[in-house]
């Protein structure tokens, strides 16, 4: 398996190689060794989510209080999604940042991202279904979300398809709201976060 840093510190992707062969095709998305060699401690999972999703869907910009945090690993089973992450860290040489992949269930290739990042992706194609390892479990008053259609972040969804949203995430504050608001949370806390992870 390949693991490539994103341009955002706390963000990887995950190659998996795909065995082929008259019978079909074998692919494994997560690896623990390949995950412990990249990032150098071990992915905990609380929490395993898969989501089903039509044409234009966009879920996000979610994220979560830290400490603990939240971080995700997820892949593309079904379907093909354009994937984001946004630096939500206040203090981060990255702040503000967005970076995309896309990812697919032919390739199945999977991103990380760790505690503070915010994360997003719009489903292209109908039945789309993406899996999730979670590092902890699902806590409403910890979890929020930053407005997908923030003009400011001017997140990179796919041209000419329309963005379906949930009443939640269509109410989400801007990136800026949030950041007066003092709801984001913080490089320093996120990296506290990554040296106890590390030991």
């Amino acid at each position: 398996m390949k693991a490539t840093p994103l341009s955002i510190e706390g963000a990887w992707l995950f190659e998996p190689t795909t065995f082929a062969d008259h019978r079909g095709s074998f692919t494994a998305p997560f690896q623990g060794p390949a995950f412990r060699d990249a990032l150098g401690f071990d992915l905990t999972v609380a929490q395993t989510n898969r989501s089903v999703s039509a044409r234009g869907v966009v879920r996000g910009v979610h994220y979560a209080d830290v400490p603990p945090g939240q971080a995700k690993y997820l892949h593309v089973a079904a379907g093909a999604v354009r994937d984001v992450v946004v630096d939500l860290r206040v203090g981060s040489p990255t702040f503000g940042r967005v970076e995309a992949v896309d990812l697919d269930a032919a390739s199945m290739r999977a991103v990380y991202l760790s505690e503070g990042l915010g994360h997003a992706f719009q489903a292209l194609a109908d039945t789309t279904v993406v899996g999730y390892l979670c590092s902890t479990s699902y806590t409403p008053a910890a979890e929020h979300g930053i407005s997908p259609l923030d003009p400011a972040l001017a997140l990179p969804w796919a041209e000419g398809v329309e963005p379906v949203l949930s009443d939640k995430d269509r109410a989400a504050p801007t990136l800026a709201d949030a950041l007066a608001a003092g709801a984001l949370p913080t490089w320093e806390a996120c990296r506290a976060r990554l040296a106890q992870l590390r030991g």
